[in-house]
């Protein structure tokens, strides 16, 4: 079977065609340190959708756009990213993987690449994320761990903290914990779990949920932050809900925060 894509005009524009186009199913990983992000900016190349772009695009020998299955900010990490391609190249997926492997920055890993359907949408496809924000809370270093962990030495009442947790648990309006003010679209998410878990000197905020808004997961985990430190009552985060975005707590550091499990 040829495969093939055409054009077709969307609302105006010039839009491509996936139909009967192979389907490429990335798994990836990456620290986000020097990055400016996933998504790809006019302003920069140095984002990891451009990298892969750009690397695939030689590979194949092809234009490619690579969908995610979100966007993490600017250096924010990803364990387990999921990333899908159109392309017409007939490459086995095996030839693919390796060199992808052999020509992408040592910071950029690929697990695997294999066919899926046509229908597969990184993004629209994905039923849950899961983020865990790292915060190591002590004066000892922390130093083979420095460029993942946000540190914050001041004294916590974790139990506060995870009484707190408890209340973005459910579906709600998360408006005060997007940091985009121009946000058209609904601002309603679904979190299906959130602990706190504490690792020697370490605190993991582990929260699950649909969909993230924009600085979202670190805006939630700088409201906590404030609960045990008694800035903030354990019982002020149900009236931030539907709220705006100066009535949540601080925005904690990108380096903490690291995209560790997508599902579909």
């Amino acid at each position: 079977m040829e495969i093939s894509c055409s054009l077709q005009i969307v609302n105006g524009k010039q839009e491509r065609n996936w139909n009967n186009m192979r389907n490429l199913r990335l798994d990836l990983c990456y620290d986000g340190t020097r990055y400016k992000g996933w998504q790809r900016l006019s302003t920069t190349d140095n984002t990891i959708q451009c990298k892969l772009e750009t690397t695939l695009g030689r590979i194949l020998g092809e234009e490619i756009e690579v969908i995610g299955s979100g966007r993490t900010d600017a250096g924010t990490h990803a364990a387990c990213q999921v990333a899908n391609v159109h392309c017409n190249s007939l490459m086995p997926c095996e030839e693919i993987l390796s060199l992808l492997r052999t020509y992408l920055p040592e910071d950029i890993g690929v697990y695997s690449c294999r066919n899926v359907s046509e229908r597969f949408h990184a993004r629209l496809n994905a039923k849950t994320k899961t983020y865990v924000y790292r915060l190591w809370n002590s004066y000892e270093p922390c130093v083979f761990d420095r460029k993942y962990v946000y540190r914050d030495p001041e004294p916590l009442d974790v139990e506060a903290m995870r009484e707190g947790a408890i209340a973005f648990v459910g579906t709600h309006d998360f408006s005060a914990f997007c940091a985009n003010k121009n946000m058209k679209k609904s601002t309603v998410r679904h979190i299906s779990s959130f602990s706190i878990d504490k690792v020697g000197n370490e605190l993991r905020f582990v929260v699950t949920g649909n969909g993230f808004l924009h600085h979202m997961v670190r805006i939630m985990v700088g409201t906590l932050l404030e609960i045990g430190k008694g800035i903030r009552p354990i019982g002020s985060i149900e009236e931030l809900f539907g709220g705006k975005r100066e009535q949540a707590g601080v925005l904690v550091p990108a380096c903490g925060l690291c995209l560790t499990e997508v599902t579909y």
